[in-house]
């Protein structure tokens, strides 16, 4: 059963034809022949989908508790090792394609285009390179960059697309000036990079809304129970402008409303899939780190935070934003190649959101906002072959996907 990202009716007893990285036809069995000598790849009692994407991902992270620690420990390695580790582990859970919202600049785009060149595995990366704030912190000026000023914020863009970048991640926004801001959206623009921009406050919203950012991320370290009359209304209106691109939102809503279900049951961290690429040593360190995740700072604000997240991403379903899957994976014990499918798990079980509809969030709105939909994000003729399969149906369980049997990347089977 093909269920092709359009949000149609599944197509059962489906067959698909790929020649080289592209589908050259899609039927149904007995009515689509498969031509001699092909090979064929039987999915009988599966289901087959657009392989995933994850549009918030730190491939320079890989789930250690201690930020400083690991900022500190490992930059010169993770062009050689991380990176490439962290994007295996995502293709072979399905995930054929990736945002990746800060990193340092060369070991990034670097490693994305290794990937692109087929040399290592792992999914297809649009990378933003550094974050762009007010401020770096202390430490990690390597992969953060601060700006003085609406020049240098030009500068600094400009930049980051002579490195190549796909799109400019803003972070902390509330604590640049409005011209800062606007030279940052301006000059990305000028280049056709969309800007990304977080949203754990309200005031970063804001001005994210007044300078025209493309796409907001997470769904709110504010306690507050509910986002801001204001901004729901500017939301509503923005989303009802018919003339321009759907407003998008990534919510990375799993790692918060799940965290006390890993806190109480760390099964999860002795699943060996995130130890691939990854030597005994970091391993063990990422572990240890691990020990209590009730003393990380990352988590130390989750139980206020918690009773606020089902309203508001009540609020960004009923505004008209385009949802987007994405889960910060990366950070404290959110390992990458279990982090997607527990964000589409939690849209569905807990939140109430229709599987086809959290399906579609993870493949064709994606495409749609990287502007590559004409390329990628459903099965269709003449895309490029990015496939999964997964035994059973999906729509009537979407924890299905925790398991992907079946991988295939640009035309050629990986898993």
């Amino acid at each position: 059963t093909l269920i092709d990202g359009n949000g149609g009716a599944p197509l059962t007893n489906s067959v698909i034809l790929v020649e080289g990285e592209r589908i050259t036809a899609v039927g149904q069995v007995g009515t689509l022949a498969v031509p001699r000598g092909a090979t064929v790849v039987s999915t009988e009692g599966m289901t087959v989908l657009p392989g995933l994407w994850d549009m918030h991902v730190h491939l320079m992270l890989a789930g250690h508790g201690n930020y400083a620690h690991w900022d500190a420990t490992y930059p010169s390695v993770l062009e050689r090792m991380i990176i490439p580790a962290t994007a295996q582990q995502s293709l072979l859970a399905g995930v054929t394609s990736v945002r990746d919202l800060g990193a340092p600049l060369d070991a990034i785009t670097r490693v994305r285009d290794r990937i692109n060149r087929g040399e290592i595995p792992g999914p297809t990366i649009y990378a933003s390179g550094p974050f762009i704030q007010h401020a770096a912190y202390p430490g990690t000026e390597y992969f953060r960059w601060g700006v003085n000023g609406a020049e240098d914020a030009r500068a600094k863009v400009r930049k980051l697309a002579e490195g190549k970048v796909d799109l400019v991640k803003l972070i902390d926004q509330d604590e640049m000036t409005m011209d800062e801001l606007r030279a940052v959206v301006d000059e990305a623009h000028k280049h056709k990079l969309p800007v990304i921009a977080h949203a754990h406050r309200p005031e970063e919203i804001r001005r994210g809304l007044a300078v025209g950012v493309d796409d907001f991320e997470h769904t709110g370290l504010a306690t507050a129970w509910e986002y801001p009359a204001d901004i729901v209304q500017s939301l509503r209106e923005r989303a009802a402008q018919g003339n321009r691109p759907p407003l998008f939102w990534t919510p990375t809503i799993d790692v918060l409303t799940n965290y006390d279900v890993r806190r109480d049951d760390p099964e999860f961290i002795d699943d060996v899939a995130w130890h691939l690429g990854l030597p005994d040593s970091v391993v063990a360190d990422i572990r240890h780190s691990l020990d209590r995740l009730d003393t990380l700072s990352y988590y130390r604000f989750v139980p206020n935070r918690k009773p606020t997240l089902a309203n508001k991403f009540r609020q960004l379903r009923e505004s008209g934003v385009r949802l987007l899957i994405g889960t910060d994976g990366g950070v404290p014990a959110n390992f990458h190649g279990q982090a997607t499918i527990d964000e589409m798990v939690t849209w569905v079980r807990t939140y109430g959101m229709d599987p086809m509809e959290t399906i579609r969030a993870a493949t064709f709105w994606p495409a749609v906002a990287m502007g590559v939909d004409k390329q990628v994000g459903t099965v269709e003729v003449g895309k490029v072959a990015d496939l999964i399969a997964v035994r059973g149906n999906p729509l009537r369980d979407i924890g299905l996907l925790r398991q992907v049997p079946l991988v295939v990347k640009r035309g050629k089977r990986v898993k």
